[in-house]
């Protein structure tokens, strides 16, 4: 099992923070969007923050573990996993809102161990939010304010708030959602959705949908040192080092969540 200490969580932090300010470089100018096989948008400022983190971790970090990235994935390179500890990076989790300027996207790196994020680090340049997340505990820092310590809060009785995706939602995600006492909804980009349960300003984020590793990673590490839980919709933990990196579709969730009880 991997020991990981403040400092090397900080340090991850300084690559996500140097990425974003890369990001921004490309945001404040009239950038061009393409399109990958998928469909998907891509922009120079997912390639150049991809290529930065990608060499900060080999250069400053370690060079010991593979890096999965979405970009290079992409493009074909996927290094073997095997069974040790490996990066998963979205340089630009949230293209689609870069592309339309709302700052709900997010850098996201995350380093996982026996198939569990073990460290993540998701940072939103535009709205400057930091999160992190390690065995050492979850953290959130508001611009250059004090790092200060989250956690989830118990669901309250009154209802949950939950999260629905701002691009992806779809009519499964009512229908999952109505088994369940909800008192508001909000719609949100990127993997700051997890940051917000970690935090204890949302209950249960459901996400019925093709989402990839590098999508939940740091998120997910986030909110699992905060005192929470993604799994599978049938409740088991959601693992990483699958073949294809794809996901099945997830529940996020705080402690305490539960379905309602059936009305007479």
């Amino acid at each position: 099992m991997l020991n990981i200490g403040l400092d090397l969580l900080e340090l991850v932090g300084s690559v996500a923070k140097h990425a974003g300010s890369e990001i921004m470089k490309v945001y404040e100018t009239d950038f061009a969007v393409d399109e990958k096989a998928d469909s998907s948008p891509v922009t120079e400022a997912d390639r150049a923050a991809e290529k930065l983190i990608i060499n900060s971790i080999r250069q400053g970090i370690t060079d010991k573990y593979p890096i999965i990235s979405e970009e290079a994935f992409a493009d074909g390179t996927a290094p073997a996993i095997n069974d040790g500890p490996f990066w998963l990076v979205d340089p630009l989790d949230g293209t689609k809102e870069f592309v339309s300027r709302n700052g709900e996207f997010t850098v996201n790196i995350a380093l996982m161990d026996a198939g569990r994020p073990a460290l993540g680090v998701v940072h939103a340049p535009a709205i400057k939010r930091t999160f992190w997340g390690s065995s050492v505990g979850a953290f959130s820092q508001t611009g250059d304010e004090e790092e200060k310590i989250i956690k989830c809060r118990q669901a309250p009785a009154n209802g949950l708030v939950a999260l629905v995706s701002r691009s992806h939602r779809t009519p499964e995600v009512d229908t999952f959602l109505a088994d369940y006492k909800i008192a508001s909804e909000t719609s949100s980009g990127s993997s700051l959705k997890f940051c917000l349960i970690a935090e204890g300003a949302a209950d249960i984020y459901p996400r019925l949908g093709r989402t990839m590793e590098w999508d939940t990673a740091a998120g997910h590490a986030v909110l699992r040192f905060a005192g929470g839980t993604v799994t599978d919709i049938d409740g088991n933990d959601l693992h990483y080092g699958k073949p294809g990196h794809e996901n099945p579709h997830f529940v996020a969730m705080g402690p305490g969540v539960a379905k309602a009880k059936p009305s007479n």
